[in-house]
């Protein structure tokens, strides 16, 4: 299975075991939980999918990577403990609390989050003297003397033995504890990550290109020589720094997280074409409505690659500033809630104050905070979420400022002061609305224009469907070039499938 179908197995065995019956119990005791194993190549994004795990279900994650952990660090230390059975005096043995035990009771402390995933990697490198201990956890979740809390779902990870030399493989009694994943690198999949993500589109156009080169892995007269998805991810984020600092992109950059020398060189080649075609087309000039006549020339006889790279530098910079807007609209939407509060405690109040406002933004703010600490502290915040909390907590700390700098005399005048800063904001969201759909048509009348005949319309049409932010920017602002196209496209589709069931009729 791909990244993303193991994710959703994932997704749903978590919450079919965080069930409870009317009296608060878990529907499948602790005991019969099988701990889920992914086995998968390197850096196929397992760990990432943890994270979106417990930031989409609302709960806590703690991961370890076991391949530094000894049986000490792992079970506990020993210490001697003085008891006393029918009368006589032992001294018994005992284990201080695992370190991974008492993590996840330091998380449940710190976000008040009781339920979560404990989340193990590299579970078949551990040690020798680990091995032992691994079955018991495995199956009764237990580290020397600790149990792991209830409400926390097991989750292990490791790499087959081919690419990881110091993997121990589990036995038949180990592994019939645990349900088995195995992954495998999907590039369709991986694409639809990169495009949420906003990886650089360098990356995403090259591998548009040669999708044979997304996860690559040979033995080579000078060792292993491979390229991974993460190593795809961590060229574009060092190659958007670089480029904002106006520094030289190289092999010598780009072969520190792509170990193989013909992609290094190839990937190489084509970004310095890239960068070409974004400096001889103008990509803005064509988003506004005033494309050279050389552009259009150049664009009309180019080879398919050159005018899937132009496409897919459009899209990237379309698909960029639908993002911002969907984001900042989730986020006006989310303040709303806010200052709904806000107006129903003014109302309430016969004679509200300009203090009570005031008071009212502050205990806002306040609670936003706490809700943001402790999905921080849980290892379950996105980076949207955190940037969105954070915007909001901004607005109601700069407008508890205003208000008092204001020539407001009573509570209702401090709320419409609030209001009006509010308002403004949504003035500027729908401004920026507006230049989006008036970009997204341009984009559309410059296809019609270049790509007439080709694949470039199916492939823009198919980009703006499957992105989710264009997808909901589209439903929420409409788009008549979209639905257009889309129809057309539709249409033609049905009448090849129609072409092809009569063809298998011999008809």
């Amino acid at each position: 299975m791909n990244i993303k179908e193991a994710k959703n197995y994932i997704k749903d065995s978590v919450r079919i075991y965080l069930k409870k019956d009317p009296f608060g119990e878990y529907r499948i005791p602790v005991v019969r939980q099988r701990p889920i194993f992914l086995l998968g190549a390197p850096g196929l994004g397992k760990t990432a999918i943890m994270e979106q795990i417990a930031q989409e279900l609302g709960i806590a994650l703690v991961s370890y990577s076991m391949t530094h952990h000894t049986r000490q660090s792992a079970l506990g230390l020993p210490f001697i403990r003085h008891k006393e059975y029918e009368g006589m005096e032992y001294d018994v043995s005992e284990y201080t609390m695992s370190e991974i035990i008492s993590s996840i009771y330091d998380v449940m402390e710190e976000s008040g989050i009781k339920e979560g995933i404990l989340f193990l990697d590299e579970i078949n490198c551990i040690s020798e003297t680990l091995a032992p201990s691994m079955l018991q956890f495995l199956q009764y979740k237990v580290f020397g003397r600790h149990k792991v809390p209830e409400g926390w779902v097991i989750v292990t990870a490791g790499n087959p033995p081919e690419y990881n030399k110091s993997v121990r493989e589990f036995d038949v009694v180990t592994m019939d504890r645990l349900k088995v994943l195995e992954i495998e690198a999907d590039y369709k999949i991986w694409k639809e990550y990169a495009v949420m993500k906003g990886l650089h589109n360098a990356v995403t156009n090259y591998l548009e290109l040669k999708k044979d080169d997304f996860y690559h892995m040979e033995m080579t007269v000078n060792g292993r020589s491979y390229v991974t998805a993460r190593g795809w991810e961590d060229v574009s984020e060092i190659i958007t720094l670089y480029e904002e600092e106006n520094l030289k992109v190289d092999e010598t950059l780009v072969g520190q997280y792509l170990r193989n020398e013909r992609i290094v060189k190839e990937f190489c080649a084509y970004y310095d074409l890239y960068n070409k075609y974004k400096k001889d087309y103008k990509i803005e000039e064509i988003l506004e409505r005033e494309p050279s006549q050389t552009a259009k020339e150049r664009a009309q006889t180019a080879s398919f690659d050159e005018r899937l790279s132009l496409l897919g530098m459009l899209l990237d910079k379309m698909q960029s500033e639908i993002k911002e807007n969907i984001e900042k609209s989730e986020y006006m939407t989310e303040l709303l809630t806010s200052l709904k509060a806000l107006k129903l405690m003014v109302n309430k109040s016969e004679q509200p104050l300009v203090e009570d406002v005031a008071g009212m933004l502050k205990k806002l703010a306040e609670g936003k905070k706490k809700s943001l600490q402790s999905l921080e502290k849980a290892g379950a915040l996105s980076n949207f979420e955190k940037k969105k909390s954070r915007q909001i907590i901004l607005f109601l700390e700069e407008a508890q400022k205003e208000i008092y700098g204001q020539e407001v005399t009573d509570g209702a005048q401090a709320f419409l002061a609030v209001k009006r800063k509010f308002d403004g904001q949504v003035s500027v969201m729908k401004e920026e609305t507006m230049k989006i759909k008036d970009r997204l048509h341009n984009f559309f009348t410059f296809a019609e224009e270049i790509f007439t005949g080709g694949n470039e319309m199916l492939i823009l049409i198919t980009e703006l469907t499957v992105n989710t932010y264009s997808a909901k920017f589209i439903s929420m602002f409409g788009s008549e070039d979209y639905q257009k196209h889309a129809k057309e496209l539709m249409l033609t589709e049905r009448q090849n499938e129609l072409q092809q069931e009569i063809a298998a009729l011999e008809l």
